[in-house]
């Protein structure tokens, strides 16, 4: 079970093992990108060639020295100390203990601290959506827009300090007040993915801090510089506030600190982001402690499309929703489910469209398409492929492994499988969709469903009842339900999250929060009489 936790995570949420144990090391005269003059920027992260990973109010490190590549051409960027089981108990024990001073502070200080750490991301996001292009591979507009979502979500936040609504409910006794009392769980465990290595951090830590927690943060194995970058910036908000560095604390690391905090009793909440496999066994060991967990996991998600959809639009967005980011978000389109009279116009645009793609470094500012992550991400994708041929379907466009340095492979679409094909079943975390011909709106819909997973659809039309059927009790399973938008790219106002087997949880807006407290239901009795409640006498 323990090596499981050491998995490269997704926040859609493929899975890969961990580089923790079998990563390759580079000696001390290794050539970093750090040290190369076109990346002198990363020192304006504070990143050197040599990075503690650990952070509590100091920072450290006693764990195995790991070197983070880059994508785009598998070079080495750096090297991070991560934590170990001694580390990790020293972190425990700061947020503890920095917890009984972060929920002394009102609602609304604490919000004005999480108003500074958004500020503080703005001065930095330009940098950091370069880190993250670098080390995980989207494209340097996406690595930004994801430092976007952090800022977005710490306004929500601030905003929220001020708004935790309880209820007062009119109580049946007189002379009794009876309400209901939100109140911070503790120690909040934290596990991100490498695909989002800042957003999810953000959706969780914004919230979890406002309503009173202390964070316990365990970023990607493969994207540890982010983790790092990041928290680098947070504190220095906290130590220019007096703020213990326990509230939000960091342990770098693979199975072993993954295993810790989902065991550990002293961490009220964890919340896990990663594959459904993976996020299943997080879950057993929380609950083993009557714990609480919070799961984001994975998505097979679909595009439907009727007869009557706006095929420019369709097109548009399905070019970003299926070859965005690779393939490796959570929330990407890997079925488009057509109908029979739109499927072949559709088909030859999309792939027209992909051969438009610009190819290249995602840190440049005008490239559109970048590499997968790691090189098991790229033979994923080759026996996606292979596997997608022998059950009849058609390669229309891509499907090769691109003759280049780096993790580059062509985006691909394949037709003429079945709608449940084993291969269209299964969500491989690679830019790979299946496109599938159907008769009606309604099978459209039952195919949308009939995957596993349940987290993003979208479906195009301009007929209201197939629209207000769709996001209706029969229509869409998923957590997310859109309509003439892409499967991808939520706003941070709505809830995020999905059904079935992608985890139930939900993050970011609307009333996520509450899975950061704990409800107290408080019965206030100002009178002199004690009157039992249903008028039980008892005397």
């Amino acid at each position: 079970m323990a090596p499981l936790l050491g998995v490269r995570l997704c926040r859609g949420f493929s899975l890969y093992r961990t580089f923790v144990s079998s990563s390759r090391y580079y000696s001390a005269m290794a050539n970093f990108l750090v040290d190369d003059p076109k990346y002198s920027w990363l020192k304006d992260l504070g990143i050197s060639s040599q990075n503690q990973g650990v952070y509590h109010g100091k920072w450290c490190g006693s764990g195995q020295e790991v070197t983070t590549y880059c994508p785009a051409n598998n070079k080495p960027i750096a090297q991070v100390t991560t934590g170990n089981a001694a580390d990790y108990e020293t972190a425990v024990q700061a947020s503890l203990t920095a917890w009984d001073h972060w929920a002394d502070l009102p609602g609304p200080q604490r919000g004005e601290i999480v108003r500074q750490i958004g500020e503080a991301f703005r001065d930095k996001k330009h940098l950091l959506g370069k880190l993250i292009a670098l080390e995980m591979g989207k494209i340097a507009a996406e690595g930004e827009g994801e430092v976007q979502e952090l800022i977005d979500i710490c306004d929500y936040a601030v905003g929220l300090s001020r708004m935790f609504a309880g209820h007062v409910f009119p109580s049946e006794r007189k002379g009794h007040l009876l309400l209901e009392q939100w109140n911070p769980l503790g120690v909040v465990g934290v596990i991100t993915a490498f695909n989002f290595p800042c957003a999810v951090y953000g959706w969780n830590a914004s919230l979890a801090l406002v309503c009173g927690n202390t964070m316990l943060w365990k970023g990607a194995p493969s994207t540890p510089l982010v983790s790092v970058a990041m928290t680098k910036i947070i504190s220095e908000v906290l130590d220019r506030n007096k703020i213990p560095g326990g509230v939000c604390a960091l342990v770098s690391g693979g199975a072993d600190i993954g295993t810790l905090m989902a065991k550990d009793e002293r961490v009220k909440l964890l919340s896990f982001t990663g594959s459904t496999p993976v996020g299943h066994k997080v879950s057993m060991m929380v609950q083993e402690r009557f714990g609480k967990f919070l799961l984001e996991l994975g998505g097979n998600n679909a595009i439907v499309v009727n007869e009557d959809a706006d095929v420019d639009m369709v097109v548009r967005s399905a070019l970003f929703a299926c070859a965005g980011t690779a393939g490796q978000r959570c929330t990407t389109t890997r079925r488009l489910i057509l109908h029979e009279k739109v499927h072949d116009e559709i088909v030859e645009r999309l792939s027209k469209a992909y051969s438009l793609l610009r190819v290249g470094d995602p840190i440049e500012e005008d490239t559109l398409y970048g590499p997968l992550h790691n090189q098991e991400a790229v033979d994923k994708f080759k026996a996606a492929v292979e596997a997608a041929k022998a059950q009849g379907g058609t390669v229309v466009c891509g499907g090769k492994v691109m003759d280049r340095e780096g993790n580059y492979v062509e985006p691909t679409i394949v037709t003429g499988l079945a709608h449940d094909a084993p291969i269209v079943l299964q969500e491989t975390f690679v830019p790979i969709v299946y496109v599938l011909k159907c008769k009606n709106v309604d099978e459209a819909m039952a195919w949308n469903n009939e995957v596993k997973q349940g987290l993003s659809s979208s479906l195009f039309t301009k007929d209201l009842s197939a629209i207000f059927k769709w996001m209706g009790p029969k229509g869409s399973d998923c957590g997310i339900v859109n309509v003439n938008i892409p499967t991808s790219g939520a706003e941070i106002g709505g809830a995020f999250g999905g059904e079935k087997h992608t985890g139930g949880g939900r993050e970011s807006g609307s009333d996520a929060w509450k899975q950061y407290v704990r409800r107290s239901t408080c019965t206030l009795n100002f009178s002199k009489e004690l009157p039992l409640a249903q008028g039980i006498k008892f005397e």
